[in-house]
């Protein structure tokens, strides 16, 4: 039972002066995505929104100063929980309809279905129980929480651009966690926001709507890119060396299970 009033509930982190991450302290690791927030001359932009349990705009108002245009990776619940929030909403084409109507999103591990639960529990994510850990108020009712329907102001294809002015972003298609899953990638920096295509962390390739083979596909694609450093929807960001080596670890375990069912 959680009875605790969370004192914060986004962690702040600045990057450099340009970049910040959030990410919310009491949320389950499985649920516990990046929030990237990018302040470029002309205006400034959001990578992903959260769960939405708890008001990003009145945690961080300094950070909506400037009405930040927001980009969604994809539409998974962990990342676009807090889209309400803004007023542009971009995300790729395959995947706006799931902002209008959402899909499955709960804070209770006990209504993901059992074999879920089971695969989770052995990549050390266990799903039990509530999947947060202090409440965002007094009275929050984890069984009340929904995603705000929020539909997209704008659809985005492979190639398209994100200008903030003195920064431009490429939008690059990047399926297979999800059908529409995107990254930025800036090429004058090397910096690349690649979602959940690519992140330190266990890769998660047997969902709803997830291809494996339109995966292998991606990582042979981010294998190529010049990357410096990859900030990812989860876990800690990493440059070009580390890219690889997930990228091949992920290319040859998907080897050896196909090799497993001939």
């Amino acid at each position: 039972m959680i009875g605790e009033v969370a004192e914060r509930w986004f962690e702040r982190v600045e990057i450099d002066e340009q970049i910040t991450l959030l990410y919310e302290l009491h949320a389950n690791v499985l649920l516990r995505s990046n929030l990237w927030h990018v302040r470029g001359q002309d205006r400034s932009l959001f990578i992903d929104a959260g769960l939405g349990v708890s008001s990003l705009r009145e945690a961080h108002p300094d950070l909506f100063e400037r009405d930040p245009l927001l980009v969604l990776t994809h539409s998974h619940y962990d990342h676009v929980g807090g889209a309400h929030e803004f007023e542009e909403r971009w995300i790729h084409e395959i995947e706006a309809p799931f902002l209008m109507q959402p899909e499955f999103a709960t804070l209770d591990g006990q209504d993901f279905p059992a074999e879920t639960r089971r695969q989770m529990a052995e990549m050390g994510m266990p799903v039990e129980g509530a999947l947060i850990d202090a409440l965002p108020h007094k009275g929050y009712d984890i069984r009340s929480y929904r995603v705000v329907p929020a539909p997209a102001t704008r659809t985005l294809r492979d190639g398209d651009l994100v200008h903030l002015g003195d920064r431009c972003f490429r939008v690059l298609h990047l399926p297979g966690h999800s059908p529409g899953s995107i990254g930025l990638w800036e090429k004058e920096t090397g910096i690349l926001f690649s979602g959940d295509a690519v992140y330190d962390g266990v890769l998660i390739d047997d969902l709803p709507g997830s291809d494996i083979g339109a995966y292998i596909t991606t990582m042979q694609r981010l294998r190529e890119l010049p990357v410096s450093v990859v900030h990812g929807g989860h876990d800690s960001s990493f440059g070009c060396e580390r890219m690889i080596s997930i990228v091949d670890r992920y290319l040859a375990s998907r080897s050896e299970r196909r090799t497993g069912t001939d």
